[in-house]
Formats: structure tokens, C-alpha cells, sequence
């Protein structure tokens, strides 16, 4: 649910449920001014509110209401536009796992030097200078998970 101002609803929900909140806490404090009441039994009880609340929202982030991720199927016709071999294919998925040019190097039982010449090429083709902006261009494009 998105209002025009394009702020989610569930935000717009925390906030009055925090507005209300705190007027309820305005309210405690009356009260206890007014009768001097046990304040550790105000405190437990805004501190179960604030608890509450936290829960709530804590779950609301993590959980939401996200549907399901759908399997990552590669696209194919992203590859095949942009001209990326399958060995090219291979090093951007090891540079997405974080490895070194020499790391990349060892697992593909390639030199170096061909690691670099292959990334070159694939940066020429993703149209980006850097390690980590390939694997982002290569995430939006869908050719990585």
C-alpha cells in the first residue's frame, strides 16, 4: 500500500502508532503528576508497549509481506547480445564470489595475465571500468544471481 507521497504504508502506520505512543505517554505523565502513582508500573508498561512495537516492526522488515523469490534463470539473450563467452561467464561468476585476479587465476587454470586480458574484455562489453560495478551491471542484467 503506497500513498502519493510515495512513502510505504506501513510507515505511515509506525508513525501514528509512535504518535500514539507517545501521547499515551503524555497521558501516563498526567496521571502520575496528578496522582503520584507507582512509576515503575507506568515505566513496565511503556517499556512492554516499546517492546511490543519493536517486535512488530522488527518482523514487519525481515518477513513483510515479500512474495517468494522466484529460481534465478540466467539470461541468455543478455550474453548473447553483449557477445560474453562462457569462459568470460566463468571469471565474472568467481570475481562475484570476491576472489583475486590470482585466486580466479588458480581455480580457472589460467595464468594471470589471461585473467586480466578476459576481464578487460568483459569490462569493454558490460561498458564499466570496475570489478564490482561488472558484477552490479551483471546482477541487473540477470546474468548473475
Amino acid at each position: 500500500m503506497r500513498w502519493r507521497t510515495g512513502i510505504p504504508g506501513w510507515v505511515l502506520l509506525y508513525g501514528l502508532a509512535l504518535a500514539g505512543l507517545a501521547w499515551v505517554l503524555a497521558w501516563i505523565d498526567f496521571q502520575w503528576q496528578v496522582r503520584s502513582g507507582p512509576g515503575e508500573l507506568y515505566l513496565a508498561l511503556v517499556a512492554l508497549l516499546f517492546t511490543a512495537m519493536g517486535i512488530w516492526v522488527g518482523r514487519r522488515l525481515t518477513l513483510g509481506s515479500r512474495p517468494p523469490a522466484a529460481p534465478f534463470r540466467e539470461n541468455r539473450k543478455a550474453l548473447d547480445y553483449l557477445g560474453v563467452t562462457d569462459r568470460e561467464l566463468e571469471l565474472l561468476q568467481l570475481l562475484a564470489q570476491g576472489c583475486s585476479n590470482k585466486e580466479i587465476a588458480r581455480r580457472a587454470s589460467i595464468s594471470t595475465n589471461t585473467v586480466k586480458t578476459h576481464l578487460s574484455n568483459l569490462y569493454g562489453k558490460l561498458e564499466v571500468s570496475r570489478r564490482m560495478q561488472a558484477v552490479r551491471r551483471a546482477r541487473d542484467l540477470r546474468i548473475l544471481p
